[in-house]
């Protein structure tokens, strides 16, 4: 009988600890350690996107691609030749290596990035050299106009991080 009741009050404090983490993965804060991301802890940083102030992206790091905005920025020299490339395409108005998926709609569905109306972000693949597909790079544009956008970001794992680019039209 003592299993049984064991048994019982064991799930609603799974379902409490499940609930405790996704609300404190919501507000930033790390469940283990009651950091809410103002000092940098292990392998996650929360920081504030300049594109939308009060927004906050909590993301994990990688090596080019950490987070958005912040210390974590990554300036045009540090990506790709290829992203290079594509910033120059951008600003030009193209042409555009693939045409039909350049210059779409991005959903961040991620919700990596800060939130913004359904139409604001639009991909642009970055090439990856010795690929016979688009690969995981690419840039996200938002705002502003096809050739002038407000933000610039880059992510170089399939939109799972991104750094924000501060000098792509310097």
């Amino acid at each position: 009988m003592s299993r049984m009741s064991t048994k019982k009050k064991s799930v609603p404090a799974v379902i409490l600890g499940v609930l405790v983490a996704a609300v404190a993965g919501y507000f930033g804060v790390d469940a283990v350690t009651g950091d809410n991301g103002d000092t940098t802890a292990s392998s996650t940083t929360t920081t504030t996107s300049p594109a939308a102030s009060g927004s906050s992206a909590t993301t994990t790091s990688s090596a080019a691609a950490s987070s958005v905005g912040g210390e974590d920025d990554c300036a045009v020299d540090t990506l790709p030749e290829q992203a290079d490339d594509v910033i120059d395409a951008i600003l030009d108005g193209g042409p555009f290596d693939n045409p039909d998926d350049d210059g779409k709609h991005f959903g961040n569905y991620e919700g990596v990035l800060p939130s913004e109306n359904s139409s604001y972000y639009r991909e642009y693949t970055v090439e990856t050299p010795g690929l016979s597909h688009r690969g995981a790079r690419r840039i996200v544009v938002g705002g502003g106009s096809d050739t002038d956008p407000d933000v610039w970001y880059y992510t170089d794992d399939h939109y799972e991080t991104f750094c924000y680019i501060p000098d792509a039209e310097d």
